[in-house]
């Protein structure tokens, strides 16, 4: 069996723990449920910070894919972002209407599309991660260094236990 953290209180459940009959924890007991919480708080957050930038939040993850690599293909920068190429060109039409990023042909394959930041798209950087630093200082007020680079850790491992589809429960 798993080795038990903390849990503030909290009976943690893991899935091995169920048989067929015992009930379904509460939702704000499922690692699951806390992280798409977790998630759409930090999103909602975000989005208020950086809308006052011209920014969504779609294009912000956008940005900070091309932040640190200009010049991505729309399906590498598909691909970078977990989006679907047609939400990517939908996306990638808006932010070159409003002249942060324009597409230039790829010279040595015709048939691909060089997405990379104009001025005004790098500019951006300066000002909207100083609006995520913020986001993050408030989300892990109160949290020892520690314990934030545990959770951390596990979420990565998370990741990795969810991306190997060939293991079944």
């Amino acid at each position: 069996m798993p080795e038990r953290l903390p849990s503030i209180g909290r009976k943690v459940f893991f899935a091995s723990e169920r048989s067929l009959g015992q009930a379904i924890p509460p939702s704000d007991d499922s690692v699951g449920y806390v992280v798409r919480d977790v998630h759409r708080a930090f999103s909602r957050s975000l989005q208020a910070k950086i809308a006052a930038h011209g920014v969504s939040m779609g294009q912000w993850f956008f940005l900070r894919a091309l932040w640190d690599e200009d010049g991505l293909t729309q399906r590498e920068l598909s691909q970078r972002v977990g989006m679907m190429e047609p939400t990517t060109v939908t996306a990638l039409n808006s932010m070159e209407r409003r002249g942060l990023v324009e597409r230039v042909r790829n010279p040595h394959d015709r048939r691909k599309v060089n997405i990379y930041l104009t001025p005004k798209g790098r500019s951006l950087r300066e000002v909207l991660l100083p609006c995520a630093a913020e986001v993050s200082d408030l989300a892990t007020r109160g949290i020892e260094p520690a314990d934030l680079a545990l959770a951390i850790d596990l979420l990565h491992r998370m990741i990795i236990n969810l991306g190997d589809s060939s293991d079944s429960l």
